[in-house]
C-alpha cells in the first residue's frame, strides 16, 4: 500500500522546506581545480549549518558544479565518490533528513549513495516517460532504479520524482496532459511527486501543482522558485518545497547561501503552518 504521509514522517512537520545545496565542482568535471574538493566539502557543510540554524527541515545535496552534466550512463565513479563524501560529512554535522541528486538524472548512483550513507531520499528529474534535454534524449529510470533499490535492500530510500521536467523539451509528451503524466509517475513507483517550473529558480505555477494533484493520490511538493512572496499561494496547494536559488546571495543558484535570506523564507513558512 502506498504511504501517503511520507513527508510528515520524514521531516516531522507539515509543509517541510528542503534546502538545496549546490556543491562546487567535483574531481573529473571540467571546472574542477586541484585541491578543490576540500573547498567543496567546507562550503557544503557551512551551508548545511546555515540552513539548519534558520529552521530548514531537510537538505538535498546536488553536484551542481559539475557542468556540463554527463548522461546517466557516463557518470564517473569519481563523481559518485565525491558526492558520497559530501553527504557523509554533512550527516555528521547536522541532524536533518538528507536527500541526494546526482546530475544528470543519475538515479541509480543517487540510490547507491543513499544506501551507503543512509540518507533518506533521492530526487529523480526523469522518472517516467522520455524527454529531450541538453544531454540529449533521456529515458525514464523507474524500472531499473526500483530493481536496483530492491537489490540493495534500500526500500527506505524514498523517490521524489519530477512530473513535468524542467530544462526538457516536452514534445514527446505533448499529447498527454500534466495530470496524466502525474498518474504515470505514480504508477511507475515514485513516493512523492515534484512540481517544477521551466528552469532553476523560476517559480512553479499554482496551476501546475493543482493539475498534478488531479492525477495523483501522492504528496506533491514544489521543486523550483518558492520565495517569501509566493510561499502562501504555493504552500496552500502543495505539501512542501525544495528551495535552492532564493536562499543564495542575489537569488542566484551558483552563489553561496545567505543566512538572512534563508531565515526570511523560513520565518514566512513557519508563519503559514
Amino acid at each position: 500500500m502506498t504511504d501517503k504521509n511520507i513527508l510528515r514522517k520524514m521531516f516531522g512537520v507539515n509543509k517541510p522546506i528542503i534546502g538545496n545545496i549546490h556543491c562546487l565542482p567535483f574531481p573529473g568535471s571540467p571546472p574542477f581545480a586541484r585541491g578543490g574538493m576540500k573547498q567543496a566539502i567546507d562550503q557544503a557543510v557551512e551551508e548545511a549549518h546555515i540552513m539548519a540554524d534558520a529552521g530548514i527541515d531537510g537538505v538535498i545535496i546536488e553536484n551542481a558544479g559539475d557542468i556540463p552534466y554527463p548522461r546517466p550512463e557516463n557518470i564517473g565513479a569519481e563523481s559518485v565518490a565525491a558526492l558520497t563524501v559530501i553527504v557523509q560529512e554533512i550527516s555528521r554535522e547536522v541532524d536533518l533528513p538528507i536527500g541526494v541528486i546526482c546530475l544528470a538524472n543519475g538515479v541509480l548512483p543517487s540510490i547507491a549513495i543513499s544506501a551507503a550513507t543512509r540518507s533518506s531520499f533521492i530526487r529523480a528529474n526523469i522518472w517516467a516517460h522520455a524527454y529531450v534535454g541538453v544531454e540529449g534524449l533521456m529515458n525514464g529510470s523507474a524500472a531499473e532504479a526500483l530493481r536496483y533499490r530492491s537489490q540493495l535492500q534500500a526500500s527506505d530510500v524514498k523517490v521524489f520524482a519530477d512530473v513535468h521536467v524542467k530544462f526538457g523539451a516536452h514534445a514527446l509528451t505533448a499529447d498527454r496532459p500534466i495530470l496524466e503524466l502525474a498518474r504515470d509517475v505514480e504508477f511507475a513507483g515514485a513516493d512523492v511527486l515534484v512540481a517544477t517550473g521551466t528552469r532553476t529558480g523560476m517559480p512553479t505555477g499554482v496551476d501546475e501543482v493543482l493539475n498534478i494533484r488531479k492525477g495523483t493520490s501522492l504528496e506533491v511538493i514544489v521543486g523550483s522558485g518558492l520565495n517569501p512572496e509566493n510561499a502562501g499561494a504555493l504552500l496552500e496547494v502543495a505539501d512542501g518545497a525544495i528551495v535552492g536559488s532564493w536562499l543564495k546571495y542575489d537569488g542566484h543558484w551558483a552563489n553561496k547561501v545567505s543566512p538572512s535570506r534563508t531565515k526570511r523564507l523560513m520565518d514566512k513558512v513557519i508563519s503559514l503552518r
